[in-house]
This record gives C-alpha cells, sequence and structure tokens, in this order.
C-alpha cells in the first residue's frame, strides 16, 4: 500500500507559518489591497460623487445637528396633540425670533468687545513678554536666560513685521485664487440656505427614514439592522443633545464668574468657552489662553481670581453637569477621545476635531455589532471559553 501523499498545507514550512488560515489570511490582504489599487487607478470615474459628497456633506451635517436637537421639542409638542407639520413651524418661527434677539441684543455688544480685544491683545502680550522676560533676569535661571541672548525690544518690533507680511502672503494667496475663494463661499452660502429645508423634511420624516431603509433589506438582515440603527441613533443624540447643552451651561457659569470677579470681556470670554467646550479636553485650553493673558497682565490678583472660577467651572461640569445631561452614553475612555481627537485633527482639521468623537462612536457601535454577529456565526470563541471554564466550575460547585 502505498503511503499517502502529503498535501501542501501540512509540509513543514507551512506549517511553521501557521498553516492555511495564515495562507488565506495573506491572500485576503492582497485582493484587498489589488481592490484599493484598482480603485486608485479609476479614480477619475468617482470625481462626481466626490463633487457631490463635498456639497452635501456640510448641509446634511448642520441639518442632522439641528434635529438631533430639536426633535425632542417636537416630540413633545405632537403628545400635546400638535399637528406635526404646525410644531414644525412653531419651532422654526421660534428659532427665527431667537435668532434676531440675539442679532439685535447680544451682537452688537459682543461686536464691541471683539474689536476691542483684537485692538489691545498686542499690547497684553507685549506686557506678557516683558514680564516674562523681568522674571526670568532675576530669577535662578538667569545665568542661562543671558547666554540666550534674548532681547524682547527686537522681538516686539520683530512681531508686526511678521503679521504684516502673514496677512500679505494671505492676501496674496486669495488674489491668487481668487477662483476658488468665490467658489468657497459660494459653497458655503449654498449650505446655510440648504440647511432649513433639509432640516424640516428631517424633522417631518426622519422617523419614517430608518423603517423605510429597513423595508430595502432582505428579511433576515433587518432585526441587527435595526439594532444597529438604534444603537447609533442613540448614541449620536446623546452627544449632540448632551455637549450643546454642557457647552453653554460652561458658557454662562464663565460668563457669570468673570462677571464677578471683574474681568474685562466677560462676555466675549464667555461665548469662547461655550464654542470651544464642543470638542472635549482641548476646548477649555483653548478657552482659557486668552483669559490667562488678559488676567496675568491685569495683575497677579486677577490671576488667582481667575483660577478660582474656571477650577469651579470645570469641577461644577465635571461633576454635576456632565453626568446628570450626558450620563455615560459614549462608553469612550479619556485617552482614547484625545487620541481620536488628535488624528481627526491632523486628517481633517477643525471639522475632524468636531466631529471625531460622535464619528468615531458611529464606528464604535458598528465594529461591535459585527463582532456580535461574527461570533453568533461561528460561535468559535464562545464554545472554546465555555469548554475550558465548564470543568472547573463543576469542581467548585462540588
Amino acid at each position: 500500500m502505498q503511503p499517502e501523499k502529503a498535501s501542501f498545507f501540512s509540509t513543514r514550512f507551512i506549517q511553521f507559518l501557521g498553516g492555511k488560515n495564515t495562507l488565506f489570511l495573506l491572500f485576503l490582504i492582497f485582493l484587498v489591497g489589488l481592490i484599493i489599487w484598482i480603485f486608485d487607478v479609476v479614480s477619475f470615474v468617482f470625481y462626481p460623487l466626490q463633487v457631490l459628497l463635498a456639497n452635501v456633506v456640510l448641509p446634511v451635517i448642520l441639518a442632522t445637528i439641528g434635529y438631533y436637537l430639536l426633535r425632542p421639542l417636537l416630540r413633545k409638542l405632537v403628545k400635546w396633540r400638535i399637528p406635526k407639520i404646525w410644531g414644525i413651524l412653531i419651532i422654526f418661527l421660534a428659532l427665527i425670533g431667537l435668532i434676531t434677539g440675539l442679532i439685535l441684543l447680544v451682537f452688537p455688544f459682543l461686536k464691541f468687545e471683539l474689536t476691542n480685544l483684537i485692538q489691545e491683545f498686542p499690547e497684553y502680550f507685549k506686557q506678557l513678554v516683558i514680564s516674562f522676560d523681568a522674571f526670568l533676569r532675576t530669577s535662578i535661571f538667569s545665568s542661562y536666560y543671558a547666554n540666550l541672548e534674548f532681547d524682547v525690544d527686537t522681538l516686539m518690533e520683530q512681531i508686526p513685521e511678521d503679521i504684516g507680511n502673514i496677512l500679505q502672503d494671505t492676501v496674496g494667496g486669495v488674489a491668487s485664487g481668487i477662483g476658488k475663494v468665490i467658489s468657497t463661499l459660494t459653497g458655503l452660502v449654498l449650505a446655510i440656505v440648504t440647511v432649513p429645508f433639509i432640516l424640516f423634511y428631517l424633522l417631518k420624516d426622519g422617523e419614517k427614514l430608518p423603517q423605510y431603509i429597513l423595508d430595502l433589506l432582505p428579511p433576515r438582515m433587518r432585526e441587527d439592522t435595526h439594532q444597529v440603527m438604534k444603537d447609533a441613533d442613540k448614541q449620536i443624540s446623546a452627544y449632540i443633545q448632551g455637549q450643546i447643552l454642557v457647552a453653554i451651561c460652561i458658557g454662562f457659569m464663565v460668563f457669570i464668574g468673570f462677571l464677578i470677579i471683574g474681568m474685562k470681556y466677560a462676555l466675549l470670554l464667555g461665548v469662547l468657552a461655550m464654542i470651544t467646550s464642543v470638542v472635549p479636553y482641548l476646548g477649555p485650553i483653548i478657552a482659557i489662553a486668552p483669559a490667562a493673558v488678559i488676567a496675568l497682565v491685569t495683575s497677579p490678583f486677577m490671576l488667582a481670581k481667575l483660577a478660582i472660577v474656571w477650577t469651579v467651572v470645570q469641577l461644577v461640569e465635571g461633576k454635576f453637569i456632565s453626568p446628570q445631561i450626558m450620563g455615560k452614553s459614549l462608553h469612550i475612555h479619556p485617552i482614547t477621545i484625545i487620541f481620536v481627537l488628535l488624528t481627526a485633527g491632523s486628517l481633517f482639521g477643525v471639522p475632524g476635531v468636531i466631529l471625531g468623537i460622535p464619528g468615531y462612536a458611529l464606528l464604535k457601535v458598528l465594529v461591535t455589532h459585527m463582532y456580535m454577529l461574527f461570533k453568533r456565526r461561528y460561535n468559535r470563541h464562545e464554545t472554546l471559553v465555555e469548554n475550558h471554564f465548564e470543568p472547573a466550575r463543576l469542581e467548585s460547585e462540588k
């Protein structure tokens, strides 16, 4: 009887590499790379789709944010037996009135403070540099600082020149790319104009959209897809509503605190804190920087009062406001949030910093459900774990 011929996958070298599963994995990676290369070669075919997405993404994102902010109010109006169309019209009229009131009452004062701050901030910065220079010259680091040959007057003379060069280069770049600037402004205006229409139809038919998508799918996929959409909707809603409410609370507390301690530009700094607080961890650092410069130049006592106000605001926000409003709905570790912000900011700039966390939350929902489906189909991991711990469990019960 002839010995059975060894298969290719049973050879010693292939077994050393991990067997046929490793080869299949490498072949799969090769196929994915080949597909990516092919799509890169024929990328011109997708240029119209790129243009469409570039013009549609911004208004859709803005309308989606508005939808999740206004949906609870619309549900409340519908619960009070107000027809949905009339509820949407009431919400739109209230928004128009609120925006008009802010423009007429708050915007002029905010513009006045911003203009003054822009005019006076170079002087604040100059005083800060001079104070810092005097401190270093009289500190224990004076000998090392003297070796640097740092001249404050030269630096102060150099800053306006550098700013002028930057502005000149910016103007030159704008002039050379005037067509691109006009195109960008046109796209931005169109996005702002189309947002109310998209928002209206989202509020009107947004509750029906998930069911419409489910009807397009095969019946066996509907239950899992419904769960994914439900979890994604919960994640987005919790983040948008919670983050906006937390930012408003922070801005209001900063404004009141700065008024109490007599900080200049309290309203402007409060609005800045409200806007930057949308970005976790990095936002407060950006918001405190101009306030710290103004307080440090004003007096050391003002800097101490600023530190007290900021500490109280952060404690109230971290211990009371965020847990009550947002809870732990995202389940994202702070280190993960920082890495996501840094990566998204490097890839997509400011939009990436703002949308990085909700985008990561959505990706996490999709990956989690895909992994659950994978385990449900093959069920290898759970079976192995159960078989491994079953004897120990029975022994402990005895």
